[in-house]
């Protein structure tokens, strides 16, 4: 969700050496499966390390099945990223609620995040990463 205009205007921080942001290509293939439905498949996954927080793998909009996901008015802010949006995923049940989250007007130091979902390992049944073979 934009910041809204009528809102005061919150803190923008740039990672650095106190607050580290990295963005890179994933290596694997990730596939996210709630309910025995596969909810995102990817080989082009991102993954965002970000100081002492653990990884987090984010997947392109396009390869999740949306159809699955639900919005919820549930938002966050984050001085580093933005505005985050959040989906539930009906399948996995209370379980699920808010499972997906996503940056969709990212700040500029994160903008490769811009169309793509990250999901919380403990609200979906699970997240697998299979090694690519590239010939």
């Amino acid at each position: 969700m934009p910041i809204n205009p009528d809102t005061p205007s919150r803190p923008v921080k740039s990672p650095g050496p106190d607050h580290p942001i990295l963005i890179e290509p994933h290596s694997s293939r990730v596939i996210v499966k709630v309910a025995d439905k596969v909810v995102a498949d990817t080989r082009h996954a991102l993954v965002l390390r970000e100081a002492s927080y653990p990884a987090v793998l984010y997947i392109p909009r396009e390869d999740a099945d949306m159809s699955l996901l639900e919005r919820t008015d549930h938002a966050t802010y984050c001085p580093y990223k933005g505005d985050c949006a959040y989906y539930s995923i009906p399948a996995g049940g209370e379980r699920s609620i808010n499972a997906v989250w996503t940056y969709e007007h990212p700040n500029p130091a994160v903008e490769s995040i811009r169309g793509h979902l990250a999901f919380y390992p403990d609200r979906v049944d699970s997240i697998e990463e299979r090694l690519l073979v590239t010939e």
